[in-house]
């Protein structure tokens, strides 16, 4: 511990770093170390086991122990004498907590945040678990009980426990090496695949399975590829009723826009608060592409209220976006976004308070620790036919109590954000941005997009597409993970998608030719999480299942078939195609956890399809016919320009060659490499699209 000159208060090892997290226990008056080299030495120095916990800036439970334990002198005093302790924020290192919680899940636990192990000096798990009581609450032992009983078998029964210990560590090596046998895919996969889903659906309030109840975005995003395939209307009706559940639920910010990360109930009613980018970036994205099927403007609305929460609360400095938004304030989680009857009185005329209280069910005691969340109980429809009032006139007088509401509610205390910018998360709001922008024709989304990607790529990566993790106060922290390579270059192809700037498809090829060289798996099928510069740890991770996040093995298979196709690289195509084959028969028998596979998969049971501009992109013929693309739900469309400009595209994207420019510019449509005559208006383009049948 050390106190520097003039502060008030003592400051622990932490103070040094850059992570939100790790800041947050900077006055901890436990002893903690960072991961790195000195805490495994000065554990090895002291023969002690060393304690880890990992967790993140904006988790709830996270900050519970934390106030309960590691703020207690006494707790932290046991401790100290007894163990090295490290801490590490998992979103800026997910090769630990990857490799940690896959060893708590291997001792019989089923994981979660905090993350709480004990390890040898050589930083091999034998026990671990995740919140801790500060004293025992049955059926959870305390931690001070847990602590005492580590350090008395470290002291009476190591050999045991280190024994136990390689156990787990020869079990995570061979589960990072193993890689499951090919086979095809089929149609006959995704329909079982939907059969499976359909069986684990909420028909009453949408969504998989019961509380809590997580968005499945990645399944989410399957469901309306398999549904634009084959026209399997389970897949359009599942993805319809969840998102307008979740539109209408609590999880959803009323007022204030944007998602929480799920919620503690089946009706999506009572979230848990936090709103983390990655899960708004990819709802985003799925509300763009419902609106371009079904024109429902509930969904248009859902993903204007995201991008307006977004360029509100989380543009970080440089332009790229903060990680997430915490789920407490004042020490109290969601104190920031529920109601009392008494507020909404207080704050609106009778009338018009009379008004929100039915449409947001604002009742006294409420429904949260006394107050409401907020969630659609009446639709305005249903309160003007029973008020007798005109439906307009509802709707405009409940838009401006919203607005009157949102900026009462910005005098509140507001949750803290954990301001570092994360390569991968930004990755995916990238790509949501640039997609929404161009759908909705709104420019400066996709300026946004577009000035994020500039900070990624001018302050996070290197000129041969080595990627940093994170950003924070200045300073990179992290070799970029798997996750990071294939949501950036995925969210790069989509702003070239949109924008027609090659910059952006030239970094994102730079940058997967990185990952396909430097992450590459050992059987020559996929890749590891980490690339081959990183910190060798106990075993090298590889994580192939999608979590909140697409799997990156899943995301990279995606950008090498898109890239494969431009640059006409079988290689790279059969690259991308042999990771969806290693999952097949999991996609079958256990879809809920391989929805990016199943993405990807929909994409190889078709033949590929292609669309080239050819002309000046700026120029007004080709805007139009743009514009004709931008509006529809073409989810496996490669689009690439051809630039008389740019005559280098065509060498270095050979997708690109052979497309003269036909009067002030043309369209061509290639099915299986064959492209059809060039069409010149957007009446043609459009009428072209609709023959091609998926």
């Amino acid at each position: 511990m050390n106190d520097g000159p003039g502060t008030e208060m003592t400051t622990n090892r932490l103070a040094n770093e850059t992570s939100p997290y790790l800041l947050q226990h900077q006055h901890n008056p436990v002893d903690w170390y960072p991961w790195g080299q000195k805490a495994l030495d000065e554990a090895k120095r002291r023969d002690v086991p060393i304690f880890l916990s990992i967790g993140y800036s904006t988790c709830h439970w996270c900050h519970v122990m934390a106030h309960e334990t590691f703020e207690d002198p006494d707790m932290a005093r046991a401790m100290n004498d007894h163990f090295v302790n490290i801490k590490v924020d998992r979103e800026e290192r997910p090769d630990i907590d990857a490799i940690y919680m896959q060893a708590v899940q291997a001792m019989g636990s089923q994981g979660g945040w905090p993350l709480n192990l004990f390890l040898t000096p050589d930083g091999k798990p034998f026990f671990g678990g995740t919140y801790w009581p500060k004293h025992d609450r049955p059926p959870m032992p305390g931690f001070q009980r847990v602590l005492m009983t580590i350090s008395a078998r470290w002291r009476d029964d190591r050999d045991n426990l280190i024994a136990g210990s390689e156990r787990v560590a020869a079990y995570l090596r061979d589960s990072a090496r193993a890689t499951p046998n090919r086979s095809p895919v089929t149609p006959e996969l995704s329909v079982k695949a939907i059969d499976t889903l359909e069986q684990q659906f909420d028909p009453m309030y949408g969504g998989f399975g019961g509380a809590p109840k997580f968005p499945q975005a990645s399944i989410l995003r399957f469901l309306l590829r398999h549904w634009h395939r084959t026209g399997d209307s389970r897949a359009l009706r599942m993805t319809e009723d969840t998102l307008s559940m979740m539109a209408e639920g609590g999880i959803h910010d009323q007022i204030g826009g944007g998602f929480a990360r799920y919620s503690t109930d089946e009706r999506w009613h009572v979230p848990h608060f936090e709103k983390m980018l990655y899960d708004n970036a990819q709802l985003l994205d799925l509300y763009t592409e419902l609106w371009t099927i079904t024109r429902d403007d509930l969904y248009r609305d859902v993903a204007r209220g995201i991008v307006t929460w977004l360029a509100r609360e989380m543009i970080a400095d440089g332009g790229a976006f903060a990680a997430a938004q915490d789920a407490d304030s004042e020490g109290i989680e969601g104190k920031y976004y529920i109601w009392s009857a008494r507020e909404v009185d207080d704050l609106l005329s009778p009338e018009t308070a009379d008004l929100v209280k039915l449409h947001y069910g604002i009742t006294d005691p409420g429904s949260f620790e006394g107050k409401t969340v907020l969630s659609i109980v009446k639709p305005v429809e249903e309160i003007a036919e029973q008020t007798g009032r005109n439906l307009d006139d509802v709707r405009h007088t409940i838009d401006k109590a919203k607005a009157k509401m949102l900026a009462a509610r910005q005098q509140r205390v507001a949750p803290g954000r954990d301001d570092k910018v994360l390569t991968g998360w930004n990755g995916l709001m990238i790509q949501a941005l640039a997609h929404a922008g161009n759908v909705f024709g709104e420019d400066e989304w996709i300026a946004m997009a577009s000035r994020a990607a500039r900070f990624i790529l001018d302050r996070m990566t290197g000129d041969n597409g080595a990627l940093w993790r994170s950003w924070n106060a200045g300073s990179t922290r992290g070799h970029g993970v798997l996750e990071d390579y294939a949501c950036l270059a995925s969210g790069l192809i989509e702003l070239y998608t949109v924008t027609a700037d090659r910059t952006w498809l030239d970094r994102a090829t730079t940058i997967a030719g990185y990952a396909r060289q430097h992450f590459r798996h050992d059987s020559g099928v996929g890749f590891y999480d980490t690339d081959d510069r990183s910190e060798s740890l106990i075993t090298r991770p590889r994580e192939v299942t999608d979590t909140a996040l697409p799997s990156g093995n899943g995301k990279m298979a995606e950008v090498l078939m898109v890239l494969g196709v431009m640059t006409q690289s079988a290689e790279m195509t059969d690259e991308g195609a042999a990771i969806v084959e290693s999952m097949a028969r999991p996609m079958a028998d256990h879809p809920m956890f391989t929805g990016q596979y199943l993405c990807v998969a929909q994409r190889m049971l078709e033949s590929p399809k292609e669309l080239v501009f050819a002309g000046n992109p700026t120029s007004g013929v080709i805007r139009q016919l743009r514009r004709a693309v931008a509006s529809r739900f073409e989810p496996l469309l490669i689009i690439g320009f051809s630039d008389p400009a740019d005559p280098d595209a065509a060498t270095r994207f050979p997708m690109l060659a052979g497309r003269p420019v036909v009067g002030d510019g043309a369209t061509y449509v290639c099915e299986n490499f064959t492209c059809k005559p060039a069409v010149t208006t957007p009446d043609e383009l459009t009428a072209l699209l609709q023959r091609i049948a998926y």
